[in-house]
């Protein structure tokens, strides 16, 4: 951690769809530099939470601060401004399949710098060189794997040298070892950039390998059940939900839909 100061602070979030809750009164921080994860059995409200913080939807009450700036009360130039600090890898990839992977990652230094096209052009190849895609910039995403596809988003999502990247997912539908190499692809990062990370996931050994801190979104309460270190929250948490989806073991989700008492 470079600051004591939270790069994320999320205040009395709510969020609904229509006259359904999905958690309500949400409150957390996320320090400068770790590797924060979002969990939770379905229905929990994990993806809602990362569009809520990534600005897709607006909240039913509280408020989302991005480097001490409220992304919620923002509008135009300011709001535009606090986009800007962080990037999104989508669970898909989201890759424009007609470009080739230097001309995605360049999307957003053509949109938002005047910089020129050689310039570009370099930058862009020095953030696939970053996630190990070095020689691949003039592939389609047609023609490579998978897990190739994802790195590449990270480094779509690093084009503008953000502070904070959001992962939505990013170890679905791979398999174990490719799953494992992009695990060392975010450590890397966040070792050597100081990148903060917010991953969706439910992945638990992407999770031991990962992530520093963890918060758990619950659907039996509409909030948060916990919060910590993975490890700690397996060996040590109060709520045998908690420790029964860290432990993989049989009844983890059915505990976690149980109705609030």
């Amino acid at each position: 951690m470079t600051s004591s100061e939270p790069i994320i602070r999320v205040e009395n979030l709510s969020a609904s769809y229509g006259d359904d809750v999905v958690f309500n009164d949400v409150s957390f921080e996320v320090q400068r530099g770790e590797v924060f994860a979002i969990l939770g059995g379905s229905g929990s409200g994990k993806s809602t939470m990362l569009k809520h913080m990534i600005g897709l939807y607006p909240p039913r009450a509280g408020r989302i601060l991005i480097d001490g700036l409220d992304l919620t009360a923002a509008s135009g130039k300011s709001r535009l401004g606090i986009l800007r600090k962080f990037g999104v890898m989508y669970q898909s990839g989201a890759l424009f399949g007609s470009l080739d992977l230097l001309a995605n990652v360049s999307l957003a230094l053509e949109e938002f710098t005047d910089l020129p096209r050689h310039a570009i052009a370099r930058i862009a190849a020095s953030k696939l060189e970053l996630v190990g895609l070095a020689g691949f910039e003039h592939h389609v995403p047609s023609e490579i794997s998978g897990g190739m596809a994802k790195r590449a988003a990270i480094a779509r999502a690093m084009a503008l040298d953000p502070s904070i990247l959001f992962l939505d997912e990013p170890s679905a539908g791979l398999d174990p070892i490719t799953s494992a190499e992009l695990d060392e692809t975010v450590l890397r990062l966040s070792r050597t950039l100081g990148v903060t990370f917010v991953v969706v996931t439910h992945e638990l050994p992407s999770i031991y390998s990962i992530a520093d801190r963890v918060i758990m979104l619950d659907k039996r309460t509409k909030g948060i059940s916990a919060i910590g270190s993975p490890r700690e929250l397996r060996d040590r948490s109060d709520d045998e939900w908690v420790r029964r989806f860290f432990r993989r073991e049989a009844g983890a989700e059915a505990v976690g839909e149980e109705s609030s008492p």
